[in-house]
């Protein structure tokens, strides 16, 4: 039997304020609290990069959402006793999410019945205590005494920069009676054709009798005579036989079965369980059922702007796993925390796996003080008993970019045996990233999941704007063969990438309105007023859209990348959704409500045409082409499905009036493989200008397209009435004066170009608020309609054809002007910026290029360019209207005297 306790409850502050309280509930929900002055922060503003943006405006936090109240430390939650219950059944007081929680009834303090931790339910036995008119105190602190306090603030259970470190207490609040004798817990684990079952049986005295477990899913009945002491008994039911029709739990296949436990006495319990197996095979890839599968993770960071904590109820969770779901997501990992049972329910129902982590964030120190482990060990043990019965539950670490010397990483390998001898039927690993990937991993942990192994990298772009994405020339053809063939010379098993995208996307002032809880989007704010006192606010949505295009376009190719690489498990993206903190790093597709941003770029079918299990992939040597080469094309299937593809792949080249076919021999692709296909060949012939074309490849139903740029080939020659210059020179001055045309082309150096940063082909990692050393570039807002784009077919953002241009340098212009290529900058300064533009100056009419073509012109796209900047500037359609004087000219480029 089951009594609610949800209602208007005292909270007593520290300083002796009072105020009702609504629980389940926090301090945010009931404003109780006091101002946020932003104690907690992951950085102090001094530190970051986007410290420009404090400074206009004083006591505003600009790097994460501002608590409307917050309240570290303890609160009372007090209320008087109601009524009495009925005698003669133990009495348990449940509290199914809190922080540090203490009881006492009446003055008397009442121990907790199980080990407390923040991940599970809180648990105090009040048989014989609960009296009418007694009073109840609920002491709830959420300043961590006697746990790893700074490992907890900095995880996402508890951390200002997402979930909040909010205090009170979440999910049921309840008494709940049982038996002299019964059964406190239930775990089923599957074993290829058999199950164990423990229990944990509870006794307030010596019991003698027999336990029966009974289920759908056994062959039988079976029954053991037990004899029990007082007080917490364990018993196991070993390799128990599963009937022949059992059908087993699997992706996006939610088969659940129950299973009872009933004691001679009549008590029972029932829980429900799913039967797969979940390891690595002989290759050291991850298998379910024996089959290989590819993670398609993405990482929750606990981001719940509108109440500062989850959902408690299966309901929410189930909206929240199939908004992933229809991204492509078919495994979740939750950063440096464990949501609540509730989010397995959901995901047992769904076929979507989990990977949970300890609330423990310590890149440095991780396990070394007693505290530390202690506490760990603690939630270890209890989150996988909460988490026994959740076939979703597959894999988990024990905390995101943890580093340590020898003793904690002896810990590590204690807590890893000690997780094993508890429930060997799930997967572990010492760390998220641990030592971020530059120690390799450790051979006891079952998976590894970094991104890198010491110098060899697992994903593309990192911090600083390093990989490949923004330093190697691109193709369709990049993998991680070289680094895995590194990690097999120390590490055998599954192997998967780390927090993997990061490419920021300036903000959707449209969320604004959204906010009606507990956190203000003060950051966002500050950010919008800086748009509009810059100017920007009407072309906003273009900018928005722009950086969505190009971090869709860095996310596809990292996706795409790990398919490409045979022995490898998996990808685990940061992220689908905004993270409000970090100095605000707006990466994803969707808002931080979890909604899909208002643009074409941000729709969960245009993501989940590549982040899937079945994809045609083209291993293309470039996406640039002259018309007097041929394209060869190899073409590999990736089928990561749960049954044989077989059929013909049809390739298809095709735009602007030209299409070419070519159908490959049939292909058998085994389920778990990566299969050759053969190679299409096309010729280019036919092709007299710049073109875009589509090269689209299908097999059945499954399709993967790619665009490719044809030109034909130019050796560009400034024509006569032009005069072109590296640097503003007397010539030019006087070209100017005369009425006269110039192109002016520095080299893409900072000597040449004073005012100036360095660019680079993708937007942003992260943010510039927690990487200050990032110039800031978001990439290019190109104006796709202008004259000179009709000899070089381009869209209005960045794209691989811009990929030589992209990475120069980009000019700082004296005002916001309108430019033909816009350089996007990071919120945190806005600075006007370009990579190509026009104006009048003197009298006469200039084009100024950042990106030093002339040092390109081995790239058939800036050949293209080029061409394209010569035959507009010789036509009568350059007529720019701006103007900009010598003086501000002078400040832009190198100036030669005389």
């Amino acid at each position: 039997m089951r009594y609610d306790l949800s209602g208007t409850w005292t909270a007593r502050l520290a300083d002796g304020t009072c105020s009702p309280i609504r629980l389940p509930g926090t301090l945010d929900e009931n404003g109780i609290g006091e101002k946020d002055e932003g104690k907690n922060q992951w950085h102090p503003d001094i530190t970051l990069g986007n410290l420009g943006l404090q400074a206009k405006e004083d006591h505003v936090i600009a790097t994460r959402y501002t608590r409307k109240v917050t309240w570290e430390g303890p609160v009372e939650l007090r209320q008087t006793i109601r009524e009495d219950l009925p005698e003669g059944e133990r009495m348990f007081l449940e509290a199914e999410r809190a922080r540090v929680l203490n009881l006492c009834i009446d003055g008397r303090e009442v121990p907790h019945f199980r080990t407390p931790c923040l991940n599970t339910p809180q648990v105090f036995e009040v048989t014989g205590l609960w009296k009418k008119g007694g009073t109840v105190c609920l002491t709830a602190d959420n300043s961590y005494p006697g746990l790893p306090k700074k490992a907890i603030l900095n995880s996402s259970t508890a951390t200002d920069e997402t979930q909040t470190n909010w205090n009170g207490i979440l999910g049921y609040l309840r008494l709940r009676t049982e038996k002299s004798v019964f059964v406190e817990r239930l775990s089923v684990y599957p074993y290829g054709d058999s199950l164990k079952v423990r229990a944990e049986l509870n006794s307030d005295r010596e019991w003698s009798g027999t336990v029966t477990v009974r289920s759908d899913a056994l062959k039988k009945a079976e029954t053991m005579t037990v004899s029990l002491h007082a007080g917490r008994n364990r018993i196991e039911f070993s390799l128990l036989t599963l009937a022949p029709e059992v059908i087993q739990w699997d992706e996006e296949e939610g088969n659940l079965c129950s299973l009872s436990m009933e004691l001679s006495g009549g008590e029972k319990k029932t829980v429900s369980f799913g039967v797969r197996t979940f390891g690595k095979n002989e290759r050291g890839r991850l298998a379910l059922n024996g089959r290989t599968v590819f993670l398609r993770s993405e990482a929750n960071c606990a981001v719940f702007p509108e109440t500062g904590h989850p959902p408690m109820d299966r309901k929410s969770w189930e909206k929240i796993l199939s908004v992933y779901r229809s991204y492509g997501v078919n495994c979740v990992r939750f950063h440096s925390w464990c949501p609540p049972e509730a989010a397995f329910e959901a995901a047992d129902r769904m076929g979507m796996m989990m990977q949970p982590e300890l609330s423990h964030w310590a890149p440095g120190d991780a396990f070394e003080s007693d505290e530390s482990f202690r506490y760990y060990r603690v939630e270890l043990e209890e989150t996988l008993g909460m988490l026994a019965d959740h076939p979703s539950f597959v894999m988990m670490t024990f905390g995101n970019e943890l580093a340590a010397s020898e003793q904690g990483h002896r810990r590590m390998r204690e807590l890893l045996e000690f997780a094993r001898s508890l429930d060997d039927t799930r997967m572990y690993a010492e760390a998220s990233n641990p030592h971020y990937g530059e120690a390799g991993g450790e051979r006891e942990s079952d998976f590894y999941t970094a991104q890198k192994f010491h110098e060899y990298p697992l994903r593309a772009t990192f911090a600083n704007m390093e990989g490949y994405l923004n330093h190697s020339y691109p193709n369709a053809r990049m993998d991680y063969s070289a680094s895995m063939a590194e990690v097999r010379k120390f590490y055998g098993g599954p192997v998967f990438s780390f927090e993997v995208g990061q490419y920021e996307v300036l903000p959707d002032f449209g969320e604004l309105e959204k906010f009606h809880g507990v956190c203000l989007p003060e950051n966002l704010r500050l950010i919008c007023r800086g748009v509009e006192e810059s100017g920007l606010l009407p072309d906003w949505d273009r900018y928005v859209e722009a950086t969505g295009e190009l971090s869709r376009i860095g996310y596809r190719e990292e996706v795409e990348a790990v398919l490409r690489t045979e022995q490898m498990s998996g990808i685990s993206l940061l992220g689908l959704q905004d993270f409000p903190g970090q100095g605000t790093a707006l990466v994803g597709m969707m808002n931080s409500h979890l909604e899909s941003k208002p643009y074409p770029f941000a729709r969960p079918e245009a993501f989940r045409s590549f982040f899937t299990d079945r994809l045609p992939l083209a291993l293309l040597e470039k996406y640039t082409y002259e018309n007097t080469e041929t394209m060869n094309v190899p073409v590999r299937i990736v089928n990561y499905g749960k049954g044989m593809l077989r059929g013909n792949v049809f390739c298809e080249l095709s735009g602007e009036g030209f299409c070419r076919r070519v159908e490959l021999p049939e292909t058998a692709v085994p389920a778990g493989e990566l299969t050759d296909a053969g190679q299409a060949v096309f010729s280019l012939e036919g092709l007299t200008k710049p073109v875009r074309l589509n090269l689209k490849l299908s097999l059945g139903d499954i399709k993967n397209s790619y665009p490719v740029w044809v030109y034909p080939p130019v050796k560009p020659v400034c024509p006569d009435g032009i005069y072109e210059t590296d640097c503003l020179d007397e010539k030019a001055r006087k070209t100017l004066r005369a009425g006269g045309k110039v192109y002016l082309a520095p080299r893409s150096i900072k000597e040449d170009l004073p005012r100036s940063v360095q660019a680079q082909f993708t937007t942003d990692f992260w943010s510039v608020g927690t990487f200050d050393g990032q110039e800031g570039c978001m990439g290019q807002l190109i104006d796709d309609s202008h004259p000179l784009f009709r000899e070089f077919p381009t869209e209005f953002h960045t794209n691989w054809q811009w990929w030589p241009m992209a990475v120069q340098r980009a000019v700082i212009l004296p005002e916001h002007c309108r430019a033909i290529v816009t350089e996007m900058d990071s919120y945190a300064w806005l600075r006007p910026m370009a990579q190509l533009f026009e104006f009048r100056c003197g009298g006469g009419s200039v084009l100024f290029s950042s990106m030093g073509l002339q040092d390109l012109q081995q790239y058939p796209e800036a050949r293209a360019l080029l061409a394209a900047i010569y035959h507009y500037m010789d036509s009568g359609e350059f007529l720019p209207e701006q103007e900009l004087s010598e003086e501000e000219l002078e400040m832009m480029v190198r100036v030669k005297k005389t």
